[in-house]
């Protein structure tokens, strides 16, 4: 492999290494990093002692490994306060946090918010980047548990580089190889490249999710909305430096780092959440799937069947947020979502000029991967002087990245409709 020169010079790279057999890889990762002048540090858990030694890690980066949360024997004071919070300024150190190998057992830590170590502390309270390398034998990569988990986390906002295939410490052959030094070496560097952070300072307040709107104490008016498409919007914005207050109705999905949530079911609830958070936004982005109707009288208890077979419900319209944010902008860009079946452009263009939006994003359910709870989107977006830019199929964080562009071109283009 050939290596741009001094790539990386000046970075702050952040290692962590798990206890798994993979960890002797991590010797030549941290070597290629130090090779383009970057900065590198190294966190090791107890369990990684048993497969690589921390002397040579040493050598190579120049820095004396961590290991663990405390001193082992009788500090100093400050070399006891340095110990003892070394996590936090580690968390801030960092360009980028690397964590190859990442075992099972430190990524199901890492999900649910374990800090029984020096690593695991230091993923907490992290405020750049983490990107992670799974590497485990194929039983264990594939196990429904450390699926959901990886799933979590990269949900949660964290990168994550998908094991290779092959010969396995076990001797079988399958998934759950962590790729080469230079294959992980590459990611990082194309990730810093083109890492943004063009929303630092910006203030977004983003909705997503179904509202529940309730008939009786066991049923309710609502729609298929999963909230991936306003979660990863969330999780995009933060990544790029914004902060980022999410309001979302009912969806279990993880919260992206460092973003401030707000749980709410009915149209009701999103719309004084919305109403109680925008003030001093810089952009308002509705991606939330807000019922249109709601049952006109609520049933305590559970309403019974009729001898007729029918069971009729009077129902009435639900409060309309974004046209309430149309017209109470207050300097916000404001960014809504269309979900159309037919003549989508049409629909959606129209839609925009009514609320008085700055742009909006539309999509086709019956497309191909553009359907309720599916990891992408097929997208089009519609700006404020009726520009149209359709989209290929692509992920979801990919379709988010998207938004945030179009949306930035938006508001540096200075022209109104």
């Amino acid at each position: 492999m050939s290596l741009m020169p001094m790539s990386l010079i000046g970075k702050k790279i952040l290692i962590g290494i798990s206890g798994g057999i993979a960890a002797y890889k991590t010797c030549e990762l941290v070597r290629l990093f130090k090779k383009q002048q970057a900065e590198v540090r190294v966190i090791m858990t107890p369990s990684a002692l048993n497969f690589v030694s921390p002397v040579t890690l040493s050598a190579l980066s120049g820095n004396k490994v961590l290991i663990n949360m405390f001193p082992d024997v009788n500090p100093s004071k400050t070399e006891k306060v340095e110990s003892s919070t070394q996590h936090i300024y580690l968390g801030m150190w960092g360009d980028v946090f690397v964590i190859a190998p990442a075992t099972a057992n430190t990524i199901a830590k890492m999900v649910y918010g374990m800090a029984d170590n020096l690593l695991t502390a230091t993923v907490l309270s992290s405020r750049c980047p983490i990107i992670v390398s799974p590497a485990m034998d194929e039983d264990m990569y594939q196990n429904q548990i450390t699926s959901q988990n990886i799933t979590k986390l990269n949900e949660s906002g964290f990168w994550i580089i998908e094991p290779e295939t092959g010969e396995l410490a076990s001797g079988l052959f399958g998934t759950g190889r962590m790729p080469e030094p230079e294959v992980i070496f590459k990611y990082v560097e194309d990730f810093l490249k083109n890492y943004k952070r063009d929303l630092n300072g910006k203030k977004i307040l983003i909705t997503a999710g179904p509202t529940y709107e309730p008939i009786d104490d066991v049923r309710y008016i609502g729609n298929y909305s999963s909230g991936k498409m306003g979660f990863q919007l969330a999780n995009a914005a933060s990544q790029r430096g914004a902060e980022v207050t999410l309001i979302s109705g009912p969806a279990a999905i993880a919260t992206p780092r460092n973003v401030s949530r707000l749980n709410v079911k009915t149209s009701d609830e999103m719309f004084n959440a919305v109403k109680n958070n925008s003030t001093g936004k810089d952009y308002i982005i509705m991606s939330a799937a807000v019922s249109d109707y709601k049952s006109k009288e609520f049933h305590s208890g559970k309403m019974k069947k009729s001898g007729s077979g029918s069971f009729l419900i009077e129902t009435s319209k639900t409060v309309d947020i974004l046209e309430y944010l149309g017209k109470h902008k207050n300097g916000s860009k404001l960014i809504g979502f269309a979900l159309e079946t037919d003549n989508e452009i049409e629909y959606a263009t129209e839609k925009l000029k009514q609320k008085n939006l700055d742009m909006i994003v539309v999509n086709n359910p019956k497309v191909e991967g553009a359907g309720f709870g599916t990891d992408t989107n097929v997208i089009s977006i519609i700006d404020k002087n009726l520009n149209v830019a359709s989209y290929e199929k692509m992920t979801k964080f990919q379709a988010a990245n998207v938004i945030l562009d179009k949306m930035q071109e938006s508001a540096l283009s200075g022209t109104e409709r």
